[in-house]
């Protein structure tokens, strides 16, 4: 069974997070959680605030097993704010405010059967 967590509409452009989903995607919770503690970016702390949920929601309301591997993460455009700053000559240049939505999908581990 798989379990998500959504974040939507966070003021980070989605170019700034998808190198961290990149680095936590098919990693264990725990071991992203590690990763994005220490990871030099301020987006890191959005980026671990979904895992958590997405673990929390797996335990809460499904009663899966805390140890659980993370099946999927993605990040989406969400709507982009569209300012403009006044230039010279009493022109205008857009200023484009991006915005995000980060999706977490967490799974319980598989058993290794093997040597």
């Amino acid at each position: 069974m798989e379990v998500r967590a959504v974040a939507k509409d966070i003021g980070i452009p989605s170019r700034k997070v998808r190198p961290l989903a990149d680095m936590i995607r098919g990693k264990t919770v725990d071991e992203a959680l590690t990763l994005l503690k220490f990871a030099s970016s301020p987006t890191a702390r959005v980026v671990a605030k979904v895992v958590k949920s997405a673990a929390a929601n797996a335990e809460n309301n499904f009663q899966m097993s805390p140890d659980l591997r993370i099946v999927s993460i993605f990040v989406d455009e969400a709507p982009t704010l569209k300012r403009f700053r006044p230039r010279a000559r009493g022109r205008v240049s857009p200023i484009l405010k991006r915005s995000s939505h980060i999706t977490v999908v967490v799974a319980e581990q598989e058993e290794k059967v093997g040597a």
